[in-house]
């Protein structure tokens, strides 16, 4: 195991899983009625019957704009540096909060106030958006919309103390399900979706503190694990969203998600080759990270998986961007956005 700061990666063999081809339903519809109707004859002469043979086709999804992704995530900068306590922080959350709202969700505002690692007390905000909510069956989407207080991994030292933008590293994932959101408003799925957009996920102990603190990262999250916003919520999976948008991004399949929810793991992977988006999507076991999905397993109990870009060749096993002043808009690739949410299109509406 090789351990990069708070957040590890490991090696694994790739594992592939045979998908259906949608070649034999067109075979079906084409040769059943066509066998049937031979096969049978009218009372009256020799004219066969007419027969009706119904093929039960997967749900159309709807088209994911990464137009749409791409501006929210644009919006989510503009407010500058999302770190919690700060103008910038309460302006973005009230902004989540109101387009939660205007796309047709129920609406839960969560606060909280959290510890960072050098003791100073957040005013953390939990953003969480409900379709369907009387549905029972659930599916559980969620991202960090702060944005990390430090570019501690900048090339210049100087820059360690500044904030970051966080275009990729937060505002990425939550520009997806603003966009997610969107087309729910129009048309809702068979199950629940609830969105949750977490708070001080990226306030984690930094590089330049030598007494290293764990659990320090996620801390909105850790809070909703251990107070959801709805008593005895439950859900039948979760997926989560981290720096999902940056110029071919590479997700494997990550080691904490395997673990607890490989089903899930191998439904997501499956509709991305589908969808054409292999090359994104990468059918091979990549590393551990500690992320919000963690906590949500761990306190929770829902099978989660993180879709986050890893790069295997990356010391860090992240971009040369990750917690650097160069965190913003430069990298956002509406290519990547759209990959991810049509996938993720594709499994709310099909499974």
């Amino acid at each position: 195991m090789c351990v990069y700061n708070t957040k590890f990666y490991v090696t694994f063999a790739p594992k592939n899983k045979a998908t259906m081809n949608t070649f034999f339903k067109i075979i079906l519809c084409i040769f059943i009625p066509f066998c049937c109707s031979c096969g049978q004859k009218s009372a009256k002469g020799n004219d066969a019957q007419s027969v009706s043979v119904v093929i039960t086709n997967t749900v159309k999804s709807p088209v994911f704009d990464a137009d749409s992704a791409y501006s929210y995530i644009e919006r989510q900068v503009a407010f500058g540096p999302r770190v919690p306590n700060s103008q910038a922080h309460t302006s973005c959350a009230d902004y989540l909060a109101k387009e939660l709202e205007r796309h047709g969700a129920k609406l839960y505002i969560q606060n909280a106030t959290v510890t960072a690692y050098n003791g100073d007390r957040l005013n953390a905000c939990n953003i969480i958006g409900s379709y369907n909510p009387d549905n029972k069956r659930r599916i559980l989407l969620f991202a960090h919309w702060d944005s990390r207080p430090y570019a501690d991994h900048d090339a210049d030292d100087s820059n360690h103390k500044k904030p970051i933008d966080g275009a990729d590293d937060g505002g990425s994932g939550v520009g997806v399900l603003l966009e997610i959101a969107r087309q729910l408003g129009k048309k809702l799925p068979d199950a629940g979706i609830d969105i949750i957009f977490f708070d001080a996920e990226d306030y984690g102990t930094p590089e330049f503190v030598k007494d290293y603190k764990p659990d320090t990262w996620c801390l909105g999250s850790q809070f909703w694990a251990k107070n959801p916003h709805i008593a005895g919520y439950k859900a039948e999976f979760g997926i989560l969203l981290d720096m999902v948008g940056a110029h071919g991004a590479t997700f494997y399949k990550e080691y904490t998600s395997v673990r607890y929810a490989s089903r899930y793991v191998e439904m997501v992977w499956s509709a991305a080759r589908n969808l054409g988006y292999g090359k994104y999507f990468i059918n091979a076991k990549g590393g551990g990270v500690t992320d919000d999905h963690v906590y949500v397993i761990n306190d929770q109990h829902i099978p989660c998986l993180d879709i986050i870009n890893y790069d295997p060749n990356s010391d860090s096993g992240f971009g040369a961007y990750w917690h650097t002043i160069n965190d913003n808009m430069k990298n956002i690739s509406k290519e990547t956005l759209r990959a991810v949410g049509q996938t993720l299109l594709e499994v709310i509406y099909n499974n």
